[in-house]
C-alpha cells in the first residue's frame, strides 16, 4: 500500500469515503458524522497538501488529514506552545477493516510529526464513542481530558472533545510513502 498527498479531483471521492463511515457509525448506534462535510472546506484542506491517502491498488483504503492547528478552545495555551501535529478525519474504508491499516496510518502520522519537529501527534475524538477512544488508546495515545463546553460554531455543547496524545517518533509503518517531506514546524507551530 501507498500513500500519497490527496489531490482536488479527489473530493467527491473522499466525500463518499466519510459517507461510508457515516453509515457504518450509524449502524453501530453513534451519531459522529451525521451532518454532510462541506466540499468547499475539503477542497480547501487538500489544496494546502494536509489530506492523504492510503492506496491499495487503485482501491482508497484510508484517508487522514494532519495539521499543525489544532482546533480553538479544545488545548491549553501551555499545551500549545509544544509543536503538536494533529489528527483529523481518519477514516478507513469498510472493505479494510481489521487489517490495521488505520493502526499503520496513526504510526505513519507520528513518523511524521517527528520528521516535522513535533513533541505530540494529538487528536480530538467524539465525546460519545467510547469504542474509538479505547482504539486511540491501544494505538499509543494517552488521554489527556475531555472539553464539553465551547464549541466554536454555536457555544453549545462539543461533540468531539475527547483529546489524547502520542509522542511523536520514528516508527516502521510499512507503506510505500511518496508524499513531500513535511516542512518543519515552528517552535510554537
Amino acid at each position: 500500500m501507498r500513500i500519497i498527498p490527496a489531490q482536488p479531483g479527489d473530493v467527491s471521492k473522499l466525500l463518499a469515503f466519510r459517507e461510508e463511515a457515516a453509515a457504518w457509525l450509524t449502524q453501530l448506534g453513534s451519531d459522529q458524522w451525521q451532518r454532510a462535510y462541506p466540499a468547499d472546506r475539503l477542497l480547501a484542506t487538500i489544496d494546502v497538501g494536509t489530506v492523504f491517502m492510503v492506496l491499495d491498488g487503485d482501491v482508497t483504503a484510508a484517508t487522514v488529514t494532519l495539521t499543525p492547528e489544532a482546533e480553538e478552545g479544545l488545548w491549553t495555551p501551555s499545551e500549545l506552545r509544544q509543536p503538536s501535529i494533529f489528527v483529523n478525519k481518519l477514516t478507513v474504508a469498510r472493505s479494510h477493516a481489521g487489517l490495521n491499516v488505520g493502526g499503520r496510518l496513526l504510526d505513519w502520522a507520528a513518523d511524521r510529526a517527528y520528521r516535522a519537529g513535533a513533541k505530540w501527534l494529538r487528536l480530538d475524538a467524539w465525546t460519545t464513542n467510547e469504542g474509538l477512544q479505547r482504539y486511540y488508546l491501544r494505538q499509543g495515545f494517552e488521554y489527556v481530558r475531555t472539553v464539553r463546553q465551547g464549541n466554536a460554531v454555536n457555544g453549545g455543547p462539543r461533540v468531539s472533545g475527547w483529546l489524547a496524545q502520542r509522542p511523536a517518533a520514528p516508527t516502521e509503518h510499512g507503506f510505500d510513502d511518496r508524499t513531500p517531506t513535511p516542512a518543519v514546524l515552528d517552535a510554537e507551530n
